[in-house]
């Protein structure tokens, strides 16, 4: 009997990592069409001035299922570093240091800030009236957790650069898997989790490859190929069409060369409403109006070469004030801490925006002369020459968590789960704003439920999906 044939849509972290889950158990044939030229999706990196760029910040947490880091640490052997976390945040005009620390908050806090956190804690603990579900908001739900004052001074005005929306406008899930400390209890524990003694494992810690956060990805691409996985890249899908032999149809373009290849079963990580867009035949109108409700965030990032071997010791800033359009700036080298090559870095700021947005259609000079304004405003200016100014522009970077999108995605994720040859996941796929341990743990949840015979199980798939609602985004 011949094997199953998946196709899987997307080399992203989700995508590569179900290709090489699968292809390693033999329990099916595996077709990976990515439309890129290369593997990693926003989980890759690339060569910038003789130093490996990622497109933004991004960790490998201690949080990170045990078996996936297993794998990891296998495929990367010694270039995978445990490294501590070295960043802060600009709150008040002042620098504090973050992860948070009693000793510099105590140094580094504004004093009409730390009085109105007293308050408002004291204020948490009269008994008060809870708002009716309906009227919930992402800003109704970390105020009475967190109080008015580090909401109104740091997440609120934080919240409205990354998702373009005011609090009263996005969802409470928004807050409950977006941020960590949602009470000033919680945050009080992981202040006090800094402390000699008390900290609890992997606390400031995070995991970060030697050549880039894309090394994660390179060694997934290669395991796979290993497994016998197959990969097309410059894939543009332009329609799948699910025939009624139960045979999936995908016809896509490489180049000038139109292609259709044939298989038993879809595996998505793309945008959950391209995908909807793509099938054949058309989904019913009220499915194409829901994805048109669904919103992602789109983001600029951009990168400066500087001649100097390093910019600062932070790892990364966080930029919460309103006056500064970016949101954080990170350097490449201090993740990997290295000093090579010498006399040059890399920053990488980024900046949420809409497609629609005047930034988006700037030319790179202007984004460049933005991001150092911005630097200046903030204290810590451009010291040295800029060499070169790279962009990147990602059109869906993030979902947007926006109120009442929980019915839209809802309605969208029954639609497609009614077809017994499609599965979607990862953080497109499942509309979700997840770390990469977060979208790599789906897709080896999603081929632990292959049978013996390439069949997926789908009971034990929603086991799983109930467990993915559990995920919050770390930083």
């Amino acid at each position: 009997m011949s094997q199953r044939r998946i196709a899987i849509l997307g080399a992203g972290p989700a995508g590569l990592g179900a290709a090489y889950r699968v292809a390693d158990s033999g329990r099916a044939a595996v077709t990976v069409l990515e439309r890129q030229a290369t593997a990693g999706g926003l989980a890759g990196s690339f060569e910038l001035a003789g130093i490996q760029a990622d497109f933004g910040s991004h960790r490998l947490h201690p949080s990170c299922d045990p078996g996936v880091l297993q794998d990891i640490r296998r495929l990367l052997g010694n270039d995978l570093l445990e490294r501590p976390r070295h960043g802060r945040i600009r709150l008040r005009d002042r620098w504090i240091r973050f992860p948070l620390r009693p000793l510099d908050l105590a140094r580094s806090l504004a004093p009409a800030f730390s009085l109105g956190v007293a308050a408002d804690a004291a204020r948490g603990m009269l008994p008060r009236p809870q708002p009716a579900a309906e009227h919930e908001t992402f800003g109704t739900v970390l105020e009475r957790g967190l109080g008015r004052t580090i909401c109104r001074d740091f997440y609120f005005p934080y919240a409205e650069k990354l998702w373009g929306l005011a609090p009263d406008r996005l969802s409470p899930v928004q807050a409950r898997r977006r941020v960590q400390a949602g009470s000033l209890t919680k945050l009080v524990r992981k202040v006090l989790g800094s402390l000699p003694g008390i900290r609890p494992q992997g606390f400031g810690h995070f995991f970060y490859p030697r050549n880039g956060f894309g090394q994660i990805t390179d060694g997934l691409h290669q395991a796979a190929e290993r497994a016998g996985a197959r990969f097309e890249f410059g894939a543009n899908v332009e329609s799948i069409r699910l025939r009624q032999d139960d045979a999936v149809l995908i016809d896509y373009r490489q180049g000038d060369t139109s292609r259709r290849m044939e298989f038993d079963d879809l595996w998505s990580t793309i945008p959950v409403t391209a995908l909807v867009n793509l099938l054949q035949p058309a989904a019913p109108p009220e499915i194409t109006a829901a994805c048109e409700m669904i919103r992602f965030r789109s983001m600029i990032l951009i990168y400066l070469v500087l001649d100097q071997t390093r910019f600062s010791e932070f790892d990364a800033h966080y930029f919460p004030e309103r006056q500064i359009a970016i949101t954080r700036l990170s350097e490449p080298k201090n993740y990997a801490a290295r000093d090579d090559p010498p006399g040059r870095t890399v920053l990488c700021a980024e900046l949420p925006c809409s497609t629609a947005d005047p930034c988006w259609s700037m030319s790179e000079d202007e984004l460049g002369n933005l991001v150092a304004g911005d630097l200046h405003r903030s204290g810590i200016g451009l010291q040295s020459k800029i060499e070169r100014i790279v962009t990147r522009r990602l059109p869906q970077a993030y979902p947007i968590y926006a109120r009442g999108y929980e019915a839209q995605f809802a309605a969208i994720d029954a639609w497609l789960g009614s077809m017994h040859r499609i599965l979607t996941f990862g953080r497109q796929g499942l509309f979700a704003h997840d770390n990469t341990h977060h979208t790599l743990a789906m897709a080896y949840a999603a081929a632990a439920c292959l049978s013996a015979q390439g069949v997926l199980d789908r009971e034990r798939w929603q086991q799983h999906r109930q467990q993915f609602e559990s995920h919050v985004v770390e930083d």
